[in-house]
């Protein structure tokens, strides 16, 4: 069998988004695949900050963060893209002023504006990224930090096409749902990250196997030849998914690795 290079998102992934754990039979499949010479990768949205709970928990041979702007294999970081200073700086002025709300988020720390949202889902992640370590206290009007991607959030008080058009074609949005968008720098995905990895370790695209289960993920379920969609899914991903195996809480990952031979 070709060594296969394995690519898995986190968040109702590999992660548990009940029961805010990743399964154990999830955290054995990897290793075992590992132990037949197969690699995995983490591909994920989350930045390198907001992975420290994963990376204690699962045995892996490279980070793939922030939509690919963020690229590590041990401890070797083979691609590391910020946002400029200056960019970042109109950035927060721009989400102030058409009303809308979110997160900076960086390699070293996720960052909020000063005071209380009044937008729920900004307080509630306040709270899951102090429970994670990566919220940094820093506001807004601090200038001394950087970051690779942002999250914004809007309601009927935001001009939320406007603050877009301000983003022309140096970002890419990609819709979450609920009003909630991420924004990544244009040219980076994780299917640009895929590529990078491949091309490192030499491996064939057909040997590359993705496993998601939300439209952050579409890039490489786009890109990748071998998709594993989670039992519980966005609908947008299904006609690029060759493989759907079961939820996160019903053993999926190790379901579907080990019904692909993988094991």
């Amino acid at each position: 069998m070709n060594r296969k290079a394995l690519f898995f998102d986190i968040d109702g992934t590999l992660f548990s988004e009940i029961t805010r754990q990743v399964p154990q039979s999830a955290v054995l499949a990897l290793k075992k695949t590992r132990q037949r010479g197969n690699l995995v990768f983490i591909n994920t949205g989350r930045t390198y900050c907001q992975t420290e709970g994963i990376r204690s928990e699962v045995e892996l041979d490279g980070l793939l963060c922030g939509c690919g702007t963020y690229i590590t294999v041990g401890d070797k970081i083979l691609y590391d893209r910020r946002v400029s200073a200056e960019r970042a700086l109109r950035l927060k002025e721009d989400i102030i002023r058409f009303g809308l709300d979110g997160v900076l988020e960086g390699v070293e720390g996720c960052y909020f504006n000063n005071g209380t949202s009044r937008m729920p889902v900004v307080e509630q992640m306040i709270r899951l990224l102090k429970a994670a370590g990566a919220y940094i206290p820093l506001g807004w009007d601090d200038n001394s930090y950087e970051i690779t991607k942002f999250c914004v959030v809007a309601d009927g008080e935001s001009r939320k096409e406007e603050f877009f058009a301000t983003l022309k074609d140096e970002f890419e949005v990609i819709d979450r749902g609920g009003d909630f968008y991420e924004c990544i720098p244009a040219g980076h995905s994780k299917a640009t990250a895929i590529e990078a990895i491949l091309k490192r370790y030499g491996i064939a695209k057909e040997d590359a196997w993705v496993f998601g289960d939300s439209m952050n993920d579409l890039s490489m379920f786009q890109y990748s030849l071998n998709s594993v969609l989670m039992g519980k899914h966005d609908s947008g991903l299904e006609p690029y998914a060759t493989f759907t195996t079961k939820t996160v809480e019903a053993d999926g990952i190790a379901y579907a690795l080990e019904t692909l031979g993988m094991l």
